[in-house]
């Protein structure tokens, strides 16, 4: 647990940032070395932890982010092959390294595929200090390279932000919740896919305050066989096919 700075608030804000990662020895640097920025752009007296969790890889993820983290944060494995244990049990590693109050803990999601900006977690705590308890941000694709040529343009067209910034997209590559909110909620389910929609529901359901924020982007991969079954890479794929029957 890395600490930036002295604590300049009189209860101080405590950010953790989830990362499940299955077989992402390629993209896991990337998304590490941006998580580090981010947490270093941070103000003075927010003290952050990253934890990865590890699922099932069968390559060098484990030691890669144990490599990166070593004095940042900590690295779990499961054998779980579901996305939505291996978030919670990131929270769960995180939630008991933390001491203070829930209410001034954020947990912020991302995905060992994408990259997020120098802003992210400064963006989130911002509004966390407003009173807001959870924020779904949006995604952006790196490469279209196993895409047909239609599928950029078929992506941006229909992925939708509303005028006033607000978006109705929910993604667990960029999601951030108060820790309390997180508990009322119930925290994530065991699921293999959809695990995100199912917490922002019932994050609403439960009486949170939250906000989608289209100005809030990362960057993931556009590879056309994602991890999560029926997953955002599925998604993403259907373009193709989609463009091969539309006149």
């Amino acid at each position: 647990m890395s600490e930036l700075g002295p604590n300049m608030n009189h209860i101080p804000w405590h950010i953790c940032v989830l990362i499940p990662a299955r077989d992402e020895e390629i993209l896991l640097p990337r998304c590490l070395a941006s998580v580090l920025a981010a947490c270093a752009a941070l103000p003075q007296g927010v003290t952050y932890d990253i934890v990865v969790a590890a699922d099932s890889s069968t390559d060098n993820t484990l030691a890669i982010a144990q490599q990166f983290l070593h004095a940042y944060g900590a690295v779990v494995s499961t054998s779980a092959g579901v996305v939505g244990c291996a978030r919670a049990l990131a929270a769960q590693v995180a939630l008991a390294r933390y001491s203070g109050p829930l209410d001034r803990c954020w947990l912020a999601n991302t995905d060992a595929d994408c990259a997020v900006p120098e802003a992210w977690l400064a963006d989130q705590l911002a509004l966390a200090r407003g009173d807001v308890e959870a924020i779904a941000g949006i995604i952006d694709v790196d490469t279209f390279a196993e895409h047909g040529p239609a599928v950029p343009s078929r992506f941006h067209s229909s992925y939708v932000i509303y005028p006033d910034g607000s978006h109705p997209h929910v993604h667990g590559a960029n999601l951030g919740v108060r820790a309390d909110a997180y508990q009322r909620a119930g925290g994530w389910a065991p699921l293999s896919t959809a695990e995100d929609h199912d917490l922002w529901r019932r994050l609403a359901s439960s009486g949170s305050r939250s906000r989608s924020i289209g100005r809030m982007k990362v960057l993931t991969s556009g590879r056309r066989l994602g991890r999560a079954p029926h997953g955002f890479a599925a998604a993403l794929a259907s373009h193709n096919e989609a463009a091969l029957i539309t006149p």
